[in-house]
């Protein structure tokens, strides 16, 4: 092969001459002149400033941008490619703002794709923008954190105390379990253990759940809220002592429409909730100022959270019996504060203090980790750092902070046993916790007393485990985990689920209410073998 020059109309281009001896002269492909594409140059080709040179597509950018916004990059991918290649920082001349790299176009397009992001008006769009740092890469990074951190927008498990809700891709929800306080949604008080979508909802796409003792939470693609079981949003100055109203399907939370809300997270005295602009508001638990202002215990009425989270965009928030954590997003990375009681550590300060108003738990700097997800249990509190460790703190007992003993530590602390794992999630209960790694193997430690943890085969089933322990009976499904829920009440037994890529959940653990999903039997109360949950797909 070599190449030659032909001449048509008395243009000279480029050509490569294909010479073969081993193909019959019959064979018309035995010799053929094959042009030169035109993005085809003679120049040297280089992906930086070097000269001479060009970037091989930059003649035909649609193509590259659509390249951009299909190949699932993230944002620090489309930053390495403005630090590297001229062609990707310089304005590429695409509407809306013909100023903005071609990076910066496909980060905007990529933003445009989700359901929180495409109902924003520009004002607020331009807002978000300049909380995040000025830049669509930085509001991707923003949008896909709080993704990661409560799987929003996609197929989800939860195992809440007594009950079970599972919400698929497509936004249609599944209920299961205890429902004495109407809070499967299903119109009705009686238990089931036969998943059965809850018809109310048709229509209406569900992208994100709540569970808590006696009720649930669930969010829209619209930003509405709607609540069902136990009233805790109508009955202002309800006492200890009085009934609670009793809500049996669906219903739009009032005190919420005029906030569009992303996630809800629910405390045992609380409830908080997440903006799409990131911002934290919390109901009904205000007394003393622990929830970050001044109202009183029953209050119905959503206030933002003072201090120091007024002006930094949050992505995710995780609800524990007294206390609340906040995953917040700068441009300098991600950080944890926290807010609410003190006692155990749970807030990570180095201390038991409570605290009224959130606060930065400084030792992720000191440990030099940024963290990417947070978990709040009952009592005690993990995270997953960007490079995969994973750190517990709060009350240590029944080794559910995974460090070998029963000891509560006040701040965060690298649990050692995975030193060899690199964590992709973290689940948080009441003394439990489970850690799945970046292989889709699960590991669990702490309380085992209702063969929540997994750990199918021990001498004893319910002893506790003080450092992490792989459960081997979900790796013999041989199917990677992409997720797991577990109880976190204090109130009930627990249960656990684990969801697998192609989206089967396996249940184990307390199952007497029908929580796992099947009829375990009269004589039964929970069951250590994690089995498959039948009747839904969250593929």
């Amino acid at each position: 092969m070599e190449t030659t020059t032909s001449t048509s109309n008395g243009i000279i281009s480029p050509t490569l001459q294909l010479h073969t001896t081993n193909i019959p002269d019959e064979n018309p492909l035995a010799a053929m002149e094959l042009p030169l594409p035109s993005f085809l140059s003679l120049k040297r080709h280089c992906f930086g400033n070097s000269a001479p040179g060009e970037f091989f597509l930059a003649s035909c950018p649609s193509i590259v941008l659509h390249l951009l916004t299909t190949c699932d990059l993230s944002p620090r991918d489309l930053a390495n490619l403005e630090a590297t290649c001229s062609f990707f920082r310089k304005p590429a001349n695409f509407s809306p703002d013909l100023q903005l790299s071609i990076s910066e176009v496909a980060a905007l397009d990529i933003c445009q794709k989700k359901a929180v992001f495409e109902r924003m008006g520009e004002e607020d769009r331009q807002d978000i923008k300049r909380k995040c740092g000025g830049s669509w890469k930085l509001v991707l990074r923003f949008l896909l954190a709080g993704e990661l951190g409560c799987r929003r927008e996609k197929s989800q498990a939860l195992a809440g105390p007594g009950h079970s809700i599972a919400v698929t891709s497509k936004g249609v929800v599944y209920s299961f379990g205890s429902n004495t306080s109407g809070q499967l949604g299903q119109g009705t008080v009686e238990d089931t253990w036969q998943p059965r979508p809850i018809r109310s909802l048709t229509g209406i796409r569900i992208i994100q759940a709540a569970v808590g003792a006696d009720r649930t939470m669930l969010i829209s693609d619209a930003g509405e809220v709607y609540a069902f079981g136990k009233d805790c949003f109508s009955q202002p100055g309800l006492e200890e002592d009085q009934e609670t109203k009793l809500i049996t399907t669906p219903q739009r939370v009032k005190s919420l429409t005029e906030i569009f809300v992303v996630q809800a997270a629910i405390g045992y005295h609380f409830t908080a909730v997440l903006s799409r602009e990131g911002r934290v508001y919390t109901l009904s638990w205000g007394k003393d100022e622990r929830l970050g202002h001044g109202t009183d215990r029953n209050c119905v009425l959503p206030h933002p959270l003072l201090g120091a989270l007024e002006n930094i965009p949050v992505v995710q928030i995780a609800a524990g019996f007294c206390y609340l954590l906040a995953l917040a997003c700068q441009p300098t990375g991600m950080s944890v504060y926290s807010v609410g009681c003190g006692l155990g550590g749970k807030l990570g300060h180095g201390s038991q203090t409570s605290e009224k108003q959130p606060r930065l738990i400084e030792e992720f700097s000191v440990l030099k980790m940024e963290p990417v997800m947070i978990s709040a249990g009952t009592w005690h509190a993990a995270a997953v750092g960007r490079d995969g460790r994973v750190c517990t703190w709060g009350w240590g007992r029944f080794g559910c902070l995974g460090h070998g003993t029963g000891e509560s530590e006040l701040a965060p602390k690298v649990v050692e046993g995975l030193k060899d794992v690199k964590a992709v999630h973290v689940a948080t209960g009441d003394y439990t916790t489970f850690v799945v790694s970046d292989d889709g193997q699960v590991y669990s430690f702490g309380s085992g007393e209702f063969a929540n943890l997994g750990q199918q085969g021990d001498e004893d089933e319910d002893e506790s485990t003080l450092t992490p322990k792989l459960v081997s009976s979900l790796k013999e499904m041989k199917e990677r985990v992409v997720h797991v829920s577990l109880t976190n009440s204090i109130s009930w037994g627990g249960h656990t689920f684990a969801m697998t890529e192609s989206g089967t959940v396996y249940a184990f653990g307390t199952g007497d209410r029908g929580q796992l999903g099947v009829e375990l039997g009269d004589s039964l109360t929970e069951r250590a073998e994690p089995a498959k949950v039948v009747g839904i797909d969250l593929s």
